[in-house]
């Protein structure tokens, strides 16, 4: 399951009033949970005994085997990382000291439907595997491709200038650009990206 969510994208969703990054992987055997607000990260990694378990706790009226309900939970979790909202599905988060519950309120066949996910904080080694790595990742290659970019506008600054020195012209003047400031670009870019002070 944990070899799986990697595979999985992060979403951007609101519990209440609360935004998270949330990824999730659901088996019949299983679940995995992962959320994050930025500052903290928390998981749940249930198998189908705790969820059959939790199931009778919160949903004494509902009799389905634990394949089913592991089923609904995918049902009702994935539409909502997709971003798709559900009216009839209500979720709310509550912080504690010891970690986050995700409390969801549904239905199942006319019948309330409850289920509470329990996750606590993620340790070091999952936060790096889901989160460091591959935000270091994707900054190096952003940065490699920001250094093709800037030398491929390089070389179209020369042969422009190029044209220009044989006597060509625009025959649009509001085509005409200036050449690339890499460095002025580097400070711009910078001041977008830096954290605003308080």
């Amino acid at each position: 399951l944990e070899s799986s969510l990697l595979t999985q994208p992060w979403s951007s969703v609101c519990f209440g009033e609360s935004p998270f990054l949330a990824k999730a992987c659901f088996r019949d055997t299983g679940y995995v949970l992962l959320l994050s607000d930025l500052s903290s990260v928390w998981y749940e990694s249930a198998d189908a005994e705790v969820v059959g378990q939790r199931s009778k706790e919160l949903n004494k009226r509902l009799t389905v085997p634990v394949a089913s309900f592991l089923q609904r939970l995918c049902n009702l979790m994935c539409p909502l990382l997709a971003g798709q909202s559900d009216a009839t599905t209500s979720f709310s988060c509550h912080r504690s000291a010891g970690g986050l519950s995700l409390h969801v309120k549904s239905e199942l066949s006319g019948l309330p439907f409850y289920w509470d996910f329990h996750c606590c904080p993620a340790p070091v080694e999952m936060v790096s595997h889901h989160l460091v790595r591959p935000l270091i990742r994707m900054s190096l290659a952003l940065q490699h491709q920001v250094q093709e970019l800037t030398s491929l506008l390089f070389q179209k600054d020369a042969e422009i200038e190029d044209y220009r020195e044989s006597g060509a012209a625009l025959s649009r003047d509001r085509l005409r650009t200036e050449p690339f400031q890499e460095e002025t670009f580097q400070q711009n870019f910078m001041a977008e990206v830096r954290p605003e002070r308080s």
